[in-house]
């Protein structure tokens, strides 16, 4: 079951302008923290090693991974067991219906200036903004579940 698709997002609010890549930056920046923090699932692990270390290394953002080796859409083979259970918890909302905190805090730290949360620069310097957040949420997370 696909978590979330970049092409879910194209239509709506997207605006016309902007390339349809933007549609999978929110879950690119999601994707990037738990590679960064060896929570991606064993899947990439095997198919995908030079990408994951193109992400570690920061020549490839989050958004790039998506769509390179994940064709634009993030499932739960791309999440380990944990990866996975704090992805339902927050990127889903429990139950892993709807969005949870994510988008709220995505739009919260990236997008509260910006026409949409599509109009947020895929960019390491905001993955930089935003990491800080999911790490605090994960750390909330990890404490409630212990």
């Amino acid at each position: 079951m696909a978590i979330d698709r970049a092409d879910w997002h194209s239509g709506g609010d997207f605006s016309a302008e902007l390339p349809s890549e933007n549609g999978g930056t929110h879950i690119g920046m999601f994707l990037a923290w738990p590679i960064l923090n060896g929570l991606q699932g064993e899947f990439h692990d095997e198919e995908s090693s030079e990408d994951l270390e193109a992400v570690r290394g920061r020549t490839m953002t989050g958004r790039d991974f998506l769509f390179r080796s994940c064709d634009g859409k993030f499932w739960e083979e791309d999440l380990s067991e944990e990866g996975n259970k704090f992805a339902a918890a927050y990127y889903s909302g429990e139950g892993g219906q709807g969005y949870g905190e994510y988008i709220k805090d995505y739009q919260g730290a990236l997008a509260h200036s910006l026409p949409s949360v599509y109009h947020v620069e895929d960019s390491w310097a905001n993955y930089d903004v935003i990491a800080p957040v999911i790490d605090w949420r994960f750390s909330e997370w990890k404490a409630a579940h212990a």
